[in-house]
């Protein structure tokens, strides 16, 4: 199949990749290209910009939470259905979650999927040392197709001969984009990362600027060259995340969608529909009423601490949660959702705002972070997404933790921390709720998505 495709990565963080990928994202959508979007690792507001730029969802591809057969079967997956793949890294090319190989890397993803890399050097303060740096990350790893270079923060003309002989004389690859300095070449950012799409109601205009910045820089007919080279992908012979399915569960599923909660994985959303969810968006911060006929909520993470005025003043809303909650119908949430439905946030300076009440204790925020990075999530008992035991992986990222130690008398599961090894417990399961501070891929374990379906099912749903 072919699939044109390219890797953007940096040397580093803070090289500029998202800024410039998001940017060449939207200025192939202007040039008439329908573009797929993707992201290395667990990070989802990137792929949130993404999906602004290009009009398609943004997508994971990470190789921690799921096997490299499954990695490599959501990215065919879309791929397959045409138009210009672009992938955004993570770190520098080969950071990720070892010192000795590439495992969880940018590297990685670029060797799983064959595709061609393009490298962002921050050439700021250097001019011929860059060949040295962009020489040494071509020697570094010689399975790896590094086909180009998007030089960013050029000072000057003279800056930029300079580097660009460099580059061609030690090097032998193609400057594919040379970015000049400019103070507006820059996303926004929160505790969290970069600010979230729902929360940037001018960032399409944002992506506009960003684009026509860019565009003279950017040498489009290379770009899509290195794009156009990259090898055919084989397509998976018997794919196994979404496979034929007879009798599917059909359940309405409410999703809270709007700037307080825009943090899901694209593929989990897939899945679950595959399986036969109608995925009914709504609001907690602006709908008064949740949408008719529902057999389950899903709530995800998001920035509920910044809209709390606005969601504890919907009280209807907070009404209509909890007593759909109390009446036996299955209610998820994670990270964002987990504080929302607690018995309320209190900021870091004290204030107080009273929630929707079905997980017992307050969300406190805290000015330093709490806990980041991947986990293993193990069931600690029978809870909506499977038997006692039921595997899961996950990320977690948050500045709260739950004041009240009530809600560990009914954990969600054990946890294994992948950095320190540290074993806890975590969240909260009583009969038809469960919340946690996990983000669950549920690619790494779709019967835990079919668990959760068949019990919105038996709460109201149908079969057919």
């Amino acid at each position: 199949m072919k699939a044109p495709r390219i890797l953007i990565a940096g040397t580093h963080s803070g090289s500029g990749k998202t800024t410039i990928t998001t940017a060449i994202m939207g200025l192939l959508k202007k040039k008439g290209y329908k573009v797929n979007p993707f992201k290395v690792g667990p990070d989802y507001i990137d792929p949130s910009y993404h999906a602004v730029a290009t009009g398609n969802p943004g997508r994971n591809l990470d190789c921690w939470m799921l096997s490299q057969d499954k990695v490599y079967e959501l990215f065919c997956r879309t791929a397959q259905q045409g138009g210009i793949n672009v992938i955004e890294g993570v770190m520098g090319l080969f950071d990720g979650a070892s010192g000795i190989d590439d495992a969880g890397s940018s590297a990685q993803i670029a060797k799983l999927t064959n595709t061609p890399v393009l490298l962002v050097v921050d050439v700021r303060s250097t001019a011929r040392s860059a060949a040295a740096v962009v020489l040494g990350f071509q020697k570094f790893d010689p399975a790896l197709n590094i086909a180009g270079v998007i030089l960013n923060r050029v000072g000057s003309d003279r800056h930029l001969g300079l580097v660009s002989e460099a580059i061609e004389k030690y090097c032998r690859i193609p400057i594919v984009g040379a970015i000049r300095k400019n103070e507006l070449l820059e996303l926004p950012s929160r505790h969290l990362g970069l600010i979230p799409t729902g929360e940037g109601r001018q960032l399409p205009e944002k992506i506009d600027c960003l684009v026509g910045i860019i565009e003279q820089d950017i040498d489009l007919e290379k770009l899509l060259a290195v794009a156009g080279s990259a090898p055919e992908l084989q397509l998976p012979e018997k794919p196994r995340l979404f496979p034929e399915i007879s009798g599917k569960t059909r359940v309405r599923l409410g999703i809270a969608r709007d700037e307080a909660f825009s943090f899901y994985y694209q593929d989990s959303l897939d899945i679950l529909s595959h399986l036969g969810a109608e995925l009914i968006p709504f609001s907690p911060m602006r709908d008064e009423r949740l949408p008719a006929d529902l057999h389950g909520l899903y709530i995800g993470g998001g920035y509920p601490e910044i809209y709390l005025e606005e969601l504890a003043d919907n009280k209807n809303m907070l009404k209509e949660i909890k007593e759909f909650g109390l009446s036996g119908k299955p209610v998820y949430a994670e990270c964002g959702g987990f504080m929302y439905l607690s018995d309320g946030i209190t900021t870091a300076e004290g204030v107080h705002y009273p929630l929707v009440g079905l997980v017992p204790g307050i969300s406190v925020m805290k000015p330093k972070l709490v806990s980041l990075g991947y986990v293993t999530a193990y069931c600690a008992a029978d809870n909506l997404l499977g038997p006692a035991g039921t595997t899961l992986k996950g990320h977690e990222f948050h500045y709260s933790e739950l004041d009240c130690e009530k809600h560990m008398e009914k954990p969600a599961y054990r946890v294994i921390r992948n950095r320190s090894g540290e074993q806890v417990l975590s969240g909260y399961a009583d009969g038809n709720i469960l919340a946690s501070y996990i983000h669950v891929h549920f690619a790494t374990n779709t019967e835990a998505a079919k668990s959760f379906l068949e019990k919105c099912r038996l709460a109201g749903g149908n079969s057919v």
